[in-house]
């Protein structure tokens, strides 16, 4: 051979470094074997461990399985190689080999090990490499050190046995045994992280980015700060990683000002760019409720991968801009991002919020084909969607199917029940739930007070209430408003009156206007002037008790009274909200506000309306007069009572859709009694059922009847 190619080699061989490809290392290999054999152990090392600096696994067990004695800096490759190629178990499984046979692992082993105890979860095992470490004096070690505060981070403390521990040989287990048990008697995982981090002689970045990291996850979100701070002192900069980890705790806080100066800080170095920063950029700015500065990160990433449309579509849904939520979704799906499971928990709210089911379904099957559907977020999320839209027992089918059912699955079906006017069904589904020992929290008896609240049962409503605190619940002010509520819908006025002056709660605007709306149901004007007042000092800005309360004079008789309570509002500036009700038709969802005649289909709405009305006149239906001069949830008097926005939406639903088929109608204000009555006939008369979702509950109408009993 030529002594120049031959000093190439030589070279190559005191560099192994400078091979930088799959197919010099395999030249390479093949002059080696060609000119000198293949028995030489050390040529075929430092051969192995060339394969595994390029991370080559097929060609580096080639070689490893050549040797008949292994050396220790082969099993070092092939450990490190497994790991960088994904094969955690097996990296493990050679690692034991190796100190089974008594060789000694260097510091330039154990980040691969521990990395590869982090993925596979394998806490015990980790702890029993730290003490392996600690024995051979290799703590101080830069790269182990933050390996193992990564694993000690990541890793929640588990007392059961690992399968891969078992291998350890007894006499090492017992001495790894020693030092992990007492480690972890010492205290947590982040006592570990802290230990590990204060006894580095040396920190990176990486060091400082997993310390902080590891406070963020634990909600320590102030020695996270803490951390920050240190960190600059130190004289280092934070990176994209730092930024994306401390990020949240401004979210936490709803602190937007701190938040924007770490925006600022990431544009001044370049880091806004980067798709974890605008991701967490953007989940920050919707937490503070600002999501229009969520949009502009968002449509400033230059790339968007999954992480950053599943959280603009998390943040637009949480903040109530469902439609928004719903473009975006379809956005992502036209530029081919596939959507993953935290998607389809994001956008099924929207999709329950805005009742369109069509849509609901569609996501249902996509969820199915995509084997989705037995994660427990997503059906708690799809029996949600389906309860919301009225179809409780879907919703049901779907809960029974679950394979496992926590405090959220158990509280959606039990409000999906209770929405829809089962009272009695979500009060044996809650029992179910404390039988399987899931102990309820304030959401869980939010829900059954509400089906106790909407039935009309009082007792066992208070009943559920007074357990609260024996079970550990403080109630909040939602708790008080639905006891509130109780007593009122059932007539027990003087005792709502005496529950709301007597909470140890400040009552809110919310709390005083459920009980006004009873005084209206139950024509008790005097107590609804003393519950107006309380409103109005509470919530001045609200103009809803000077509707109810103008409404309930006129229903008196008391026309000057109301007559001075309107133009007080006008004076005020008041104007009362639209009533609007929409109806989803063929994948496209029609709105209707009370008279509206703006709709392409008018004419024939309002022929279907009158030919409709004078249907029911026949069948005995009379109007409600009362509510058509003055009702707090409708718009017009006389003779365009039935031009109300419901029945607007109930006509274009029976001339767009075959006979027979269910008509699903939302609205965004209270349905009136007389609407309530009329849609009963309609039922009957059209042998339809008509489902309803005000902005209290849903009405079930079949066969002239409704599902709340006419007690809503």
């Amino acid at each position: 051979m030529d002594s120049s190619y031959e000093n190439v080699i030589k070279n190559l061989l005191r560099n192994p470094s400078s091979i930088k490809t799959k197919s010099q290392a395999k030249q390479l290999h093949a002059q080696i074997v060609k000119t000198r054999g293949s028995r030489s152990v050390s040529l075929a090392t430092i051969i192995l461990r060339i394969y595994s600096d390029l991370n080559l696994l097929k060609e580096s067990l080639q070689v490893f399985n050549t040797f008949c004695y292994v050396p220790t800096k082969a099993f070092k490759s092939v450990i490190k190689c497994y790991s960088c190629n994904g094969y955690f178990l097996d990296s493990l499984a050679c690692f034991v080999e190796m100190r089974g046979f008594g060789k000694l692992p260097g510091q330039d082993v154990f980040p691969a090990v521990i990395r590869a105890c982090t993925h596979l979860k394998e806490l015990r095992f980790g702890e029993s490499v730290h003490g392996c470490v600690v024995r051979f004096g290799m703590e101080s070690d830069l790269y182990t050190g933050n390996a193992l505060m990564n694993m000690y981070a990541k890793l929640q403390v588990s007392s059961h046995d690992c399968h891969v521990f078992d291998k350890i040989p007894q006499s090492e287990k017992n001495h790894f045994d020693t030092l992990s048990g007492r480690r972890v008697e010492k205290g947590t995982r982040l006592d570990s992280v802290s230990k590990i981090f204060q006894m580095m002689p040396n920190k990176d970045v990486v060091s400082w980015n997993t310390v902080i990291g590891g406070n963020v996850q634990s909600g320590l979100y102030e020695e996270a700060l803490d951390m920050l701070r240190e960190m600059s002192n130190a004289n280092l900069k934070p990176d994209c990683f730092t930024l994306s980890s401390i990020l949240p705790v401004f979210a936490r806080h709803v602190d937007v000002t701190k938040g924007k100066e770490i925006h600022g800080y990431a544009i001044r170095h370049g880091f806004d760019k980067d798709e974890f920063i605008a991701s967490s950029l953007i989940d920050m700015y919707a937490t503070c409720t600002r999501v229009e500065d969520s949009y502009r990160v968002f449509d400033l990433l230059p790339q968007k991968d999954d992480v950053s449309w599943n959280t603009i579509i998390a943040g637009c849904v949480q903040n109530g801009a469902f439609d928004e939520g719903l473009r975006f979704f379809r956005q992502m799906l036209a530029a081919n991002v596939k959507p993953v499971e935290v998607t389809f928990s994001a956008i099924l709210p929207a999709c329950a919020h805005l009742t369109t089911l069509h849509l609901g379904k569609q996501l249902h099957a996509y969820i199915t084909r995509m084997r989705f559907d037995q994660n427990m977020y997503i059906a708690s999320s799809l029996v949600d969607m389906y309860a919301k839209c009225g179809k409780i027992m879907t919703a049901r089918w779907i809960f029974d199917r679950m394979e496992v059912h926590d405090s959220v699955s158990w509280t959606v079906i039990i409000m999906g029940y209770a929405l829809n006017g089962h009272a009695r069904e979500a009060i044996i589904l809650f029992e179910n739930m404390e039988r399987e020992r899931i102990k309820p929290n304030a959401v869980a008896y939010l829900a059954i007070l509400t089906a106790c609240s909407h039935a009309g049962l009082v007792d066992e409503g208070w009943n559920y209430f007074t357990s609260m605190s024996k079970c550990g619940v403080s109630p909040d002010i939602e708790h008080y408003a639905a006891i509130a509520d109780l007593l009122g819908r059932a007539g027990r006025l003087s005792e709502a009156y005496k529950f709301i002056t007597d909470m140890p709660i400040k009552p809110t605007g919310g709390i005083w206007a459920t009980l006004l709306s009873a005084c209206r149901v139950h024509k008790n004007v005097d107590l609804a002037e003393k519950v107006a007042k309380e409103m109005t000092t509470t919530d001045p800005g609200n103009m809803g008790p000077y509707l109810l309360l103008s409404n309930m004079y006129s229903a008196a008789g008391r026309w000057k009274d109301a007559s001075k309570l309107r133009t007080n509002m006008k004076k005020k500036g008041m104007r009362k909200p639209p009533a609007c009700s929409w109806i989803e038709v063929r994948n496209k969802v029609h709105g209707f506000v009370s008279g509206d005649t703006s709709h392409p289909y008018y004419e024939q709405i309002h022929e279907a309306l009158r030919d409709l009305y004078e249907r029911l006149k026949q069948e005995g239906y009379v109007p409600e007069m009362s509510e058509a001069l003055h009702d707090v949830d409708e718009e017009q008097k006389g003779d365009l009572l039935y031009t109300h926005s419901e029945r607007l939406a109930i006509a274009f639903g029976i001339i767009s859709t075959p006979a027979g088929t269910t008509i699903r109608i939302t609205k965004n204000l209270r349905v009136c009694v007389d609407c309530h009555t009329a849609i009963k006939f309609i039922s009957k008369i059209l042998g339809r059922e008509i489902i309803v979702r005000d902005n209290s509950r849903f009405h079930h109408f079949k066969d002239g009847n409704c599902s709340c009993g006419d007690y809503w």
